[in-house]
Order: structure tokens, then sequence, then C-alpha cells
């Protein structure tokens, strides 16, 4: 305060001493009057002084007009003023004109005032957060004043103010209230606050977006016509990508609530006849950049990954592609829509191969990478649309052999268009390639090298293409070509830079020949490159020709340590002795660092888009940079390495490469069995499903059969009922004696239905005992599998013997339901003879008829039960078929192991022969103590306790046998 002060007392055109009384006089009343009117009418007096008299306002009235922002609240008519007052005191916007000699002085000075006083006012926090609060009032004099007095604090201090909104409760949700206000006025003005709110503060960033910014930000700009908007638009999109920029968690939020599909009506443009506004130009513009924002190369690769697959499933690529070959659209439109393109496509092989496929509207139709790399040689077009078709066609061969090797394909001589009807991709690069500018030959040059990158087989095959110089010359290769035209410098009148050539086709030679010894091979053997790349080492040349010089160095080091010693005139060995004659060590590392030293190089390898203010400064690459500091220290090594040291290090190669072709196998191996073991865990998950659902169906047939049972028993105690009725006929005794025995019949036969049924149960659970046998046997190491075979064939005869006992009671069953149905037509016949022979009440008849159709019924039921009991019975035969052939398939992985199988089994015979010996000592015994008890009957000699003690031998024998059983699951687990 005592500062600002001294500001004005020290100007020398400071207002008059009357305007200054005035002011103090004001600041009085409103500090002093009692009355709300006399207030009033000073603080609007303060805000029509305050912007010719700011600084005297601001020094003397700033501390009442907060005083009245927190005692006035109820009147919005004075606080409006007070905010206003306090705007026009903190806002560098001076509508006053200025003469032209103090214009800058004022300028100045008026930043000045408006950081200062903006300070004194977040002095005290609970000034930002009494003027949050005042937002929240729906007043239009307030809500409005308050908003723009906001925003010019966040302009004058942001990071101070950010820090208070960001710890003042519920601060930034009262903010994003105001993007739901129905008055446009205060609607787009909290738009231009949450932007200097927003701006470079991750935290409210964050909470701004959970707020549910993105789908009101969306629904305002669709509601104001998408690219068609004005300003509001542009003020939208200005806010998303402070949002989304460098915020990783935005940007996954924004994906994931499905706001990229909401998205592609942006792009959806008009006819190309009714012309781009300007507004419209800039609309577009920031969509395409809020594009490139969530797929820039500097994102996390997961993120941008899923963003660019999002691109491609909601048609938005496709939309891009469309303005891509659309005619009529402005140049910078045109150019950022190739750069939003390039980054959509960027190492995503779905989308290359989607933008390989695009066509542009010409007749005959030509692929939009044509069109593109016609704009790029074609130097007639503007140099920032060839710079983004450049990048373009670099970011189509990221990461996208398949791309590569159609680029590489267009230049074989098989596939070249000898009509010349159509040019292809491969012919305008050699076209640019070999043309006077300059500009075209680096362009050229790095797209070839890119469709070299990382792909040691389009190296390969590029080295097969031939080139007809002129009429009547043989052809020569390609990289010959290139040796040649580098050799000749600057012999060739060309327009552009006078490096810019040689170093692009520098580039080319030292991305084709690293990682490939067979083009290190070709480049040798022309015996004018050595002498060449030497001479211009070794020579002392210009600032401009150092660059050139480190380039020379790094192709020489790179066939140094990439040579095959296929050559003997041009082994590593040679060459070293030929650079330490010719050159010397240190004057060749001096060199190659020329190259990491250039000021361009730095900039080059910080992003990968290609963008230069002037042609003059496209010299480096980004992915050459990137080679660059791969092979500078290998190189370096490797020139000073002895040959000895170079035969270590080819022994530890080979050693290496043996190695790996070592874990290769294993790895190999190791794959396979987890092949296998994944096929028998899926077997043995089929068998447990089965063995569930035969559990299940188990379950139903016995609740079934109790529903019968229960069914069964109602049905005698009403025919118990019945028969007690029809005990006064004299003919009734004679019915009641026959119809009890028929029902004791077919109870009787139901029981035994039942019985049938528990083996039949029983029978299953002894199958999912086999099944977890055969489960066990599986999974058991291979000491064991042989063991476990000898079992098997057992099993698979206990199943046939299992389906023929199954099949026996089937037929049973079915005998027995037969003649329960003969049974039950003598029944009928017998009660239909009585009913004739003996009359009956109405009543009872029209019962015995009910009582008979009920049992028909019943019996039908059992019918119907017994048919899905021989259905089960099939499902039973069929699932034993497939435990049959598991078991053949586990027969034939032991087969392998059959010659320890063949030594057990030698065991086995020798055990068993024993085994029989002793059961013929056991019979001689057995027949021995059977003479000696004949000969004590003989003798008369009673033997009472005979039975006991062969029951007690049977049981003895049946513990021996369930002992011997155990034992033997024991072996086989």
């Amino acid at each position: 305060m005592n500062f600002l002060r001294g500001v004005m007392g020290g100007q020398s055109a400071g207002p008059q001493h009357t305007e200054a009384e005035t002011i103090q006089k004001l600041c009085d009343r409103v500090a002093s009057s009692t009355l709300l009117d006399d207030r009033r009418d000073a603080v609007r007096a303060l805000k029509s002084l305050s912007k010719k008299y700011r600084l005297e306002v601001g020094i003397q009235a700033m501390e009442h007009l907060i005083h009245v922002l927190q005692t006035d609240r109820s009147d919005s008519e004075i606080i409006g003023y007070a905010l206003d007052t306090l705007y026009n005191i903190i806002s560098n916007d001076d509508e006053e004109e200025v003469d032209d000699v103090e214009e800058e002085n004022s300028t100045r000075q008026s930043e000045d005032l408006g950081s200062q006083f903006t300070e004194i006012f977040i002095k005290q926090q609970e000034n930002v957060t009494l003027l949050l609060s005042l937002l929240e009032e729906f007043d239009f004099h307030v809500r409005w004043p308050g908003v723009k007095l906001l925003t010019s604090l966040l302009k004058q201090l942001g990071p101070q103010v950010q820090q208070i909104i960001l710890v003042s409760p519920m601060g930034v949700s009262r903010l994003m209230d105001l993007l739901a206000d129905s008055r446009e006025v205060i609607r787009n003005d909290g738009v231009l606050l949450l932007q200097a709110l927003t701006r470079s503060n991750g935290a409210i960033q964050k909470i701004v977006a959970f707020e549910n910014a993105f789908e009101r930000l969306l629904d305002i700009i669709t509601d104001e016509g998408n690219s068609d908007g004005g300003i509001v638009v542009e003020d939208c999109l200005i806010l998303l990508q402070n949002l989304l920029k460098n915020n990783n968690s935005n940007q996954n939020f924004f994906k994931e609530g499905s706001y990229i599909q909401r998205m592609k009506p942006w792009f959806e443009v008009g006819d190309e006849n009714s012309g781009w506004s300007a507004q419209e130009v800039t609309n577009l513009h920031l969509m395409l950049q809020l594009v490139r924002v969530l797929v820039s190369p500097t994102n996390p690769p997961g993120a941008t990954s899923s963003c660019q697959k999002a691109m491609f499933q909601c048609g938005l690529l496709q939309q891009l592609c469309t303005i891509l070959m659309a005619t009529g659209v402005p140049a910078d439109i045109l150019t950022e829509t190739i750069n939003t393109v390039s980054e959509v496509i960027r190492g995503c092989q779905v989308n290359q191969d989607y933008f390989a496929s695009v066509n542009a509207p010409s007749n005959p139709p030509r692929p939009a990478i044509v069109v593109l790399l016609m704009s790029m040689v074609n130097e007639r077009q503007p140099f920032v649309l060839r710079c983004a078709v450049l990048y373009c066609f670099q970011c189509f061969l990221y990461k996208n052999q398949k791309g590569q090797g159609e680029i590489v394909s267009t230049l074989l001589p098989s596939t070249i268009d000898a009509t010349g009807s159509s040019v292809s991709a491969g012919q305008l690069l050699c076209g640019g390639l070999f043309s006077t500018d300059s500009l075209s030959n680096w362009c050229a040059a790095v797209a070839l090298a890119h469709a070299l990158q990382e792909n040691a087989t389009q190296k390969e095959q590029l080295l097969r293409v031939q080139l007809a110089t002129s009429i009547g010359n043989p052809p020569v290769s390609l990289l010959q070509q290139c040796t040649n035209i580098l050799s000749q410098g600057d012999k060739i009148d060309r327009r552009g830079s006078k490096i810019q050539t040689r170093v692009g086709l520098l580039m080319l030679l030292c991305t084709w020949l690293s990682n490939c010894p067979i083009a290190v091979t070709h480049f040798l053997h022309n015996s004018a490159n050595v002498p060449f790349l030497t001479g211009q080492i070794a020579e002392n040349l210009g600032e401009e020709e150092q660059l050139v010089q480190g380039l020379c160095a790094l192709l020489l080091g790179i066939s140094i340590y990439f040579n095959d010693n296929s050559l003997e005139s041009y082994m590593k060995e040679k060459l070293k002795q030929l650079i330490e004659k010719r050159i010397g060590k240190e004057n060749f590392i001096e060199k190659l660092g020329f190259i990491s030293k250039h000021e361009l190089y730095s900039r080059a390898s910080q992003k990968p888009q290609p963008n230069f203010p002037s042609p003059e400064y496209m010299i480096f690459d980004h992915e050459f940079t990137k080679l660059v500091k791969e092979l500078e220290g290998v190189i370096t090594k490797a020139i000073y390495k002895s040959s000895e040291e170079d035969k270590k290090e080819e022994e530890v190669k080979k050693t290496l490469e043996q190695h790996d072709n070592i874990v290769t196998h294993y790895k190999n191996v190791i794959r396979e069995q987890d092949l296998q073991l994944e096929e028998l865990k899926q077997q043995i998950s089929t068998l447990k499903c089965q063995n569930e659902q035969l559990q299940t169906a188990v379950t139903q047939q016995v609740s079934q059969i109790q529903q019968h049972k229960d069914q069964y028993n109602l049905l005698k105690v009403q025919l118990g009922k019945d028969n007690q009725h029809q005990v006064s006929s004299s003919d009734g005794a004679q019915m009641n004696g026959i119809q009890p025995e028929e029902i004791g019949r077919l109870q009787e036969e139901i029981e035994q239905l039942k019985s049938n049924q528990e083996l039949l149960q029983s029978q299953l659970a002894e199958k999912d005992s086999l099944i977890e046998n055969l489960k066990s046997s599986l999974t058991t190491p291979d000491t064991n599998e042989a063991t476990a075979s000898a079992g098997e064939s057992e099993q698979i005869a206990e199943l046939k013997q299992e389906l023929t006992t199954l099949k026996s009671q089937l037929i049973s069953q079915s005998g027995e339901m037969t003649k329960l149905q003969t049974e039950k037509q003598e029944l009928l016949q017998k009660t239909e003879a009585f009913a004739k022979s003996v009359p009956m009440p109405i009543e009872s008849e029209t019962v015995i008829a009910a009582k008979t159709a009920d049992v028909e019924g019943r019996l039908s039921a059992l019918l119907q039960e017994t048919e899905e009991l021989k259905n089960e019975i099939k499902a039973l035969s069929e699932e034993r078929d497939a435990i049959k052939e598991q078991l053949d398939s586990s027969n034939s992985t032991i087969a392998i192991l059959q010659n320890e199988r063949n030594k057990l089994e030698v065991d086995i015979t020798d055990s068993k022969k024993e085994q029989d010996d002793l059961l013929v000592l056991l019979a001689d015994q057995d027949q021995k103590i059977f003479s000696l008890k004949n000969k004590l009957k003989e003798f008369g000699h009673p033997i009472e306790e005979e039975d006991e003690l062969e029951s007690g031998d049977q049981d003895d024998e049946d513990d021996e046998d369930e002992d011997d059983s155990k034992d033997q699951g024991h072996i086989q687990l």
C-alpha cells in the first residue's frame, strides 16, 4: 500500500486535487453512512471514477469495497457496483485512448498496477472465498461481474489464485455450475473463466473433468453447430485442450466415456462450394488439434493405441480421410488434417491398412499415398504441406513391415508397370531422389529410409532395384546411383541448400547399411566408395562441410562394424588400418562427433514430426537421430579394438548364438508341453462337467422316484377307502379279495423298480470313482504311468461288464413293465365284469371309473419314467464310449514307456509265480485239514463250531481282500 502511495505521489500527470478529495469523501460515505441508499450512491460514483482514476480509487477504496461485499450481501445492486469497481481496478483492459508517445509506458504501468492490486486482494484468502460464494447468487448483476473479476484475478496471478480455489471447499464445483446457466453471457464468460483456471494445473484439470465438464462442453459445441458455430465453440475447444493436453488421466476418462464417438460429426463438412468462413477454419483447426492431443506420440503407447482403435471403430479416421481427399479445402486445414491422419495411423496396424486402401476421387482412382507423394516431390507446393506429407508417409511406415514391403515392391523389376500408364510410390520416390530440387532429394531420401527402418528383408530386396540412367548404357543399382550422386557433390546445379541433398543421401545409406552385412558387402564391392569416404573425412573443410564429414565417418564406421569380412580387400582390420594411416583414429572420432554436436540435431531428436521454420533447417530426421545415438558409441569401440579382441568378440557372438539356439529349442519343447497340459486340462474339465451332469440326472431321478412313491401311497389310501365303501355288497368280498392282491403286486413291482434305480445310482457312483481314477492317472508323474496302464485294461473290461449288466436290467425292466400292463388289463376286465354282474349306484361307477383312470395315468407315468431310464442308460453307454476313447489316447501316450513296463511285468510275473506256489501250499493245507475233520467225524468226535469258524475265516478273508484293494489303490495313486 505504501508503495502504491509512492507511485501515486510520483506521477507527474496525477488527478486534480479536487478529484482526490472527491474520492476520499466517497470512501468516507461508504465507510460511515448508515443509510443503504447513501452507500449505494457512493459506490456507484466510485465505479464511474475507477476507470479514469484507477490508481487512486484502488488505493483508497479497495478495503471499503471488500467490506461492502461482506456486509451488504442482501442488496444485489450495491454488490454489483462493488464488483464492477474492483474489476476496473484490477483488470488491464484499458479502453481510454492514449497518445502514441505515452502508449508503451502506460501499458507497462497498467500491467504492474493490475498485478499489484491482485496481490493485495488475494493476500487475504478469505476475499477469494467470499468471491466464490457470491457466484452462487443467481442475480445477473452479481454473478456476471463476479465471473469477470475472478477471471481477471486468474489472468494476473494465475498459480496463486488457482491454489486458493483448489483448497477452497466446493470451489471448483461452484464454478462448474456456470456452464449450466441459461444466460449465454454468463455461460460464455464461465468458459473463459475455466480456461484461465485450468491452465497448467493438472489437479484442477482432473477435478473439472470429473465434474462432467466433457459432457457439458460437447453439448454446447453441438448446440452451437459444431464447426459452423461461433467464437463460443472456439472457447470450448480451447478449454477441452487445456483439460486433455499432457493429462493422461483425463485422456483415459475421455476415451472411457465414449466421447471420441461424439467428435465424428465435427468433421462432416458441407458442400465444397459453400465457402469457408474464418471462424469455421479456426474451429476446425482446433478440432483437429484436439484429435492430435489424444493420439500424440508423446502420450503413453497404450493410451495412444486405444484412442487410435476407437477412432477407427467410430468412423472418425474415415471422416478425416474424406476431408483429406476432398477438393476446395483451405491449405492450412488440409495441412493440419494430414498431420492429424498421420498421428491417428502411426504405429496402429489396422489404421495403417485402412489408409493404404484409401483412393483419391480421380479417374482412374489413385491411392491416397501416391497422391500425397506427388505433392511432396512437387517443389511448387507449400513447404508446410510438403513437411506434413512426409510426416504422414513416415507414420504410415512406422512399425509397419507390411507397408514397407508394399512400398519397396513398387521399385522391384517384377512389379513396375511397363506401359507407364500409372505412377507408383516407388517411382515417385526415385524421381524425387534424383531431381534438381534439394528439398525433394532430402524428403525422398528420408521417406525411402523409413521404408527400410528396422526391416532387414526390405534392405536386401532394395539391392535388386536397377535404374536406367541413359539410353544405351547398362542399368545401375539404386545403391550405386546414390553413391554416384554423392560423389558428384556440388557439381550438379541444384535449387536450395548446398548440403541438403548429400545429407539426405548419407542418411539413407547409413540406414540402409546398418544391421545388414549383405548391403555393406555390396557397398564395399564398389572400389571407389571407400576412397571417396576417406578423402571427405580427411579434408579440412569449412563449418558447413563438417556435418557431411561426420556423416561420411558414420557411414564408414557402419561399414566396419557390420562387415562380415566376405571381401578380402575390405576386411575389418584393413579398413581400420586405412583409417589410422589416412585419417587417424582421434581425428576420425572427432569428425564422427560433429553429428551429435550440431545445433539442429537436438531439435530433430525431440519430436517425430518434421516441423521446420524454413527449408534450410531441414537437415536431420528424428529416426536417424536415434540411429546415431545407438551407433556412435559402438563404432567408437570398434575403431579402437584390436584384431584379437574382434576374434574374441566373434567367438563370444557364436557362443551366444549357440546358447540362444539351445534356449529356443527348450522354449519350443516347453511350449509343446504346455499345449499338451492344456489339452489334458480341457479333457479333465470336460469329464468333470459330464460327471456333474450325470450326478444332476441321478438327483432328478431320485426326486422323481420319491414323487412317484408319494403318489402311489396316496393312490393306495384312496383305493382302500373305495374297498371299505364296497363291503356292503354280497359279491364285494370276492372283489376286495382280488383287488388288494393286484395292488400289492403293483407295489412290489414299483419297489423292485426303485431298487433297480438305486442299483443304477450305485453303478453311477462307481463310474464317478472310475472317472476320478482316470483323472489321477492322467496327472501322475511319468514314473507311475506304466503302473496306471496295467489297471486301465481291467477298467475297460469292468465298463463293458457294467454296460452288459445295465442292458440286461433294462430288458428285465421292460419285461416287468409289460407284465404290469397285462395285469392292469386283467384287473380292468375283472372290474368291468363285476360292475356288470352287480348293479351299483351311478355315483360308485363314476368313482371307480375315475379311480381307474387315475391308476392308468400313474402307470403311463411309470412307463414314461422307464423310457427316461432307457435314455439315461443310452447316454451312459455313450459316456462309456467316450471314456474308452480317452483311455485309448492315454494308452497311446504310455506307449513310449513300454520298455520300463516290460521290466515291471517280469517282476510281476515272478511275484505271481511266488503267489501261485503259496496258493498251492494253502490248498494242500486246506485238504489236509478237511481230511483230518473227516477222520474226527469217523471217530465220533463232535465238531460244533465249524460254521462259526468258517464264517470267521470268511470275515478274515474279506478283511484281507479289502486291505489288498486299498493297497492296490495306493499303488495306483
